[in-house]
């Protein structure tokens, strides 16, 4: 496997956890630095921003996908208005540095690539509508910084190219299963995929999800996954077109400890009769043992109905009945006294192998 994006980022125990703020920001710069503290304050690895330069990614009639804004006439006129500068950028930067967090952002041109560069910024995200674009994906892995890819609009042979392009670089590099549906619903968020990249690329595999849940993240650490990736929002009543897709902080800091819990699980096979073995006092206490039914008399011959099932269980067990059925008493035996080996005459066959 080649080097780790987890461990080149820093990542605490567990999956990498990157908090993607996108564009909800809405070109504020204090929102961004808003977001910067409350994604702290859930104990993810990383916040993650997208990086447009509207001259270099599009052109002036670019289709909104989805009309959300309404003082921009273009999509091309969002770009320029949410755009920050390199100096802004280069604060944003400073600032997850000293909330304890990794800096990402998905660039959308080679001219961002540099910009982002420039910051220093930690790792870089290929978006899923840009994995075809190879001249991007390469000047990504050119910077020798950590890359995430996702998957959500590529047929496997054009993620093939994409992680051999990177894989040419020599950087490290992180591929996610992803499915562009906004939000995304369970049919068709692909857990089932992330076993398969792990199988098809020498990577670390991951997750990100539009579900707007905590649950496919967490499930995906059972499969595997070692990156996790989930918008995030401020809150439900957010403006912008991700906010359905989004989990909210509170939901995050749930997102975290449950992947934490659950990579540490895994990280901890248990052995099933040694655990048995050291909870012996415990099963004293709520096991049960074999005891008489009723006050029986030495020399009894004992039935399936002189015998009880009672708790504690440091005697014979529930499941030893059969044996002890058609035994004699050695002594005479209270109610709800625990039946010993002891108390019992040799079994038929033991006596016979005796007089041989």
């Amino acid at each position: 496997m080649s080097p780790g994006v987890v461990a080149a980022l820093g990542a605490g125990p567990g999956p990498l956890v990157v908090a993607e703020v996108a564009q909800a920001h809405d070109g504020s710069l204090g929102t961004a630095h808003a977001y910067i503290d409350a994604v702290a304050r859930t104990g993810a690895d990383a916040v993650k921003f997208q990086t447009h330069l509207a001259h270099a990614e599009s052109t002036r009639d670019e289709p909104w996908r989805v009309r959300f804004s309404p003082q921009d006439e273009s999509r091309y006129a969002d770009w320029e208005r949410m755009a920050f500068t390199a100096d802004q950028w280069a604060g944003l930067r400073r600032h997850a540095a000293d909330a304890g967090l990794a800096f990402l952002s998905s660039p959308f041109s080679p001219e961002a690539v540099a910009l982002l560069e420039a910051v220093d910024v930690d790792g870089l995200k290929i978006a899923s509508g840009e994995v075809a674009n190879l001249d991007l994906v390469r000047a990504c892995g050119e910077t020798g910084r950590p890359v995430l890819v996702s998957s959500g609009m590529s047929p496997l042979d054009e993620l093939d190219r994409a992680v051999a392009c990177l894989g040419a670089t020599g950087a490290p590099a992180a591929v996610l299963q992803c499915s562009s549906a906004y939000p995304c619903p369970p049919e068709e968020v692909g857990l089932n995929v992330i076993p398969e990249l792990a199988a098809r690329y020498d990577l670390e595999v991951g997750l990100s999800d539009h579900s707007g849940t905590i649950y496919p993240s967490i499930a995906a650490v059972a499969l595997g996954a070692s990156v996790l990736e989930v918008h995030v929002t401020l809150s439900r009543e957010a403006f912008g077109p991700d906010v359905a897709s989004s989990v909210t902080t509170d939901e995050l800091r749930q997102l975290v400890d449950g992947a934490r819990f659950v990579a540490t699980s895994l990280a901890h096979p248990i052995d099933k009769d040694a655990a048995a073995r050291d909870r012996a006092d415990l099963r004293a206490m709520f096991t049960r043992r074999l005891v008489a039914a009723a006050d029986l008399a030495a020399g009894h011959l004992l039935g399936a109905g002189d015998l009880a099932a009672k708790k504690p269980g440091d005697g014979i067990p529930p499941d030893q009945r059969d044996r002890l059925v058609g035994r004699r008493l050695r002594r005479a035996v209270q109610a709800d006294e625990a039946i010993r080996e002891d108390d019992l005459e040799p079994e038929p066959s033991a006596r016979q192998g005796a007089h041989r």
